[in-house]
């Protein structure tokens, strides 16, 4: 999970695996018995699953259930600072520093880098954030992929590029190291090429 940072540097141990005790409502959801903050992470989102509780159009939207409606979550504005392992450490505007592990971030980590500077959304339920979320539209540079083949400019034949983080997807055959590409955060699919 997450805990909110002095700036003066974690107290050994650190308190992200101490179990918390549940509140009522969250208790509907995850039991009663105290558990790490990871493991009320996850059974929130099995209870998400289960129930399909995702938007089908926009996964990133919650769809609560009589059970969900009374955990509220708040959320605010973030950007990526840096990695400190093993967290991922994010900053408000007021230069508040929130750290949040790796496992938290399912399904962002593929677009998170050094030097990104997407406006994204950390959710906090009880002053503790539980996940952020990337703007649903990213732009990217491509460091590594084949050359283009002669032609083809449709945009139909799709080749394997890869981003500065290491992550790979397909894109269209025309693009070239150093484009520049849109990404829909809410699939991880390329959508088009754009000027830096």
């Amino acid at each position: 999970m997450a805990s909110k940072s002095s700036g003066s540097g974690r107290k050994a141990g650190g308190g992200l695996a101490r179990p918390v005790q549940p509140s009522a409502e969250l208790a509907a959801i995850t039991g009663s018995d105290p558990l790490p903050r990871s493991q009320v992470v996850s059974k929130v989102w099995d209870h998400i699953r289960k129930n399909n509780l995702q938007n089908p159009q926009n996964k990133r939207e919650i769809l609560a259930d009589d059970k969900l409606e009374p955990v509220i979550l708040e959320r605010k504005e973030v950007t990526y600072s840096y990695f400190a392992d093993p967290l991922y450490v994010f900053m408000d505007e007021e230069f508040n520093q929130y750290e949040i592990e790796k496992d938290d971030l399912e399904g962002v980590m593929t677009f998170i880098e050094d030097g990104m500077t997407d406006v994204c959304e950390a959710v906090f339920y009880n002053d503790k954030v539980i996940s952020v979320e990337l703007p649903t539209t990213i732009v990217r540079e491509i460091v590594y992929t084949e050359p283009s083949v002669r032609g083809d400019t449709s945009g139909k034949v799709m080749k394997t590029a890869r981003l500065k983080n290491g992550a790979e997807l397909q894109v269209s055959a025309f693009c070239e190291i150093g484009d520049f590409i849109e990404i829909d955060t809410r699939t991880g699919e390329y959508k088009s090429r754009v000027k830096a």
